[in-house]
């Protein structure tokens, strides 16, 4: 099972949101500890450190992976431009 840990700007953004929203957007991300590959979108451009999108509604959150340390680093959460 995957680790979460939230970078302090993904914090600052979702303390931002809406309660409601924030709590959905901190739940899928969850969901994401047994498998997160299943569900997650791998961004173009970023070959050497890769970073993957999930897409909550009208939100989406940017991670990476960390394989060998089972760890889901979120970096940021905001809303579809």
């Amino acid at each position: 099972m995957y680790s979460i840990l939230y970078s302090p700007g993904a914090r600052k953004d979702l303390k931002k949101l809406p309660e409601d929203i924030a709590k959905k957007i901190v739940l899928a991300i969850k969901e994401l500890q047994e498998e997160p590959q299943r569900y997650l979108k791998k961004l173009k451009g970023s070959p050497g450190y890769p970073l993957y999108s999930l897409r909550i509604g009208e939100y989406r959150a940017i991670m990476s992976l960390e394989g060998d340390k089972l760890i889901i680093f979120v970096i940021e959460v905001g809303a579809l431009a």
